[in-house]
């Protein structure tokens, strides 16, 4: 049985330190639930450019896209991130034809952003890649005795090879990063 999908919140663009890896923060505004997802450099200015109010002198790529789609007469009507295989996040931006395109996951939250349009989760990707907030709090305490809280948590978004050195960047971001930190939209870097 397929669950449906969920609207997620963005909350924001943090730098993951001392790696200085970007990742955006999703939350399921119901439950709590939050997905982190690794993203690149550029995809993290835009997504943080765009929160922040910010609007650069000539269009960028995720603009360019929004405003070619609505000159060719079509509207994004969402962005779904619809799997997660070895880390790496699927999406498809769904536009209002009924047409969908296979994009990353960090180029269709900036488009959703530009267009107004719903960041959607499959339930799927909420179970393996979700974490629960009161989870992350938890997991520096349970560390010392238990590594079950965390493994559960990074499982479903590393592969076998990446899973030590990504479970050793995790608890580092966890000991630092607070739900809170992402209301601001994104203006200021952990």
């Amino acid at each position: 049985m397929n669950l449906p999908d969920v609207e997620m919140t963005v909350l924001g663009v943090r730098v993951e330190l001392p790696g200085n890896q970007p990742l955006v923060l999703l939350q399921d505004p119901g439950t709590g639930t939050l997905v982190p997802i690794w993203i690149g450099a550029p995809e993290a200015s835009a997504i943080a450019l765009w929160q922040q109010g910010l609007t650069p002198p000539r269009p960028m790529t995720h603009d360019l896209l929004i405003e070619v789609l609505s000159a060719s007469g079509t509207a994004l009507e969402s962005v779904r991130i619809g799997s997660v295989e070895d880390a790496v996040f699927h999406a498809e931006l769904i536009l209002d034809n009924g047409a969908r395109v296979d994009a990353r996951a960090s180029d269709a939250i900036a488009c959703a952003l530009r267009a107004e349009a719903p960041v959607l989760c499959a339930a799927e990707v909420l179970e393996a890649a979700g974490m629960d907030p009161e989870q992350a709090e938890d997991v520096d305490e349970d560390s010392e005795d238990s590594d079950d809280g965390v493994d559960e948590a990074v499982t479903g978004v590393t592969g076998a090879a990446e899973r030590d050195a990504e479970l050793n960047r995790f608890r580092e971001f966890l000991d630092n990063v607070d739900p809170e930190d992402f209301a601001d939209g994104g203006s200021s870097q952990s």
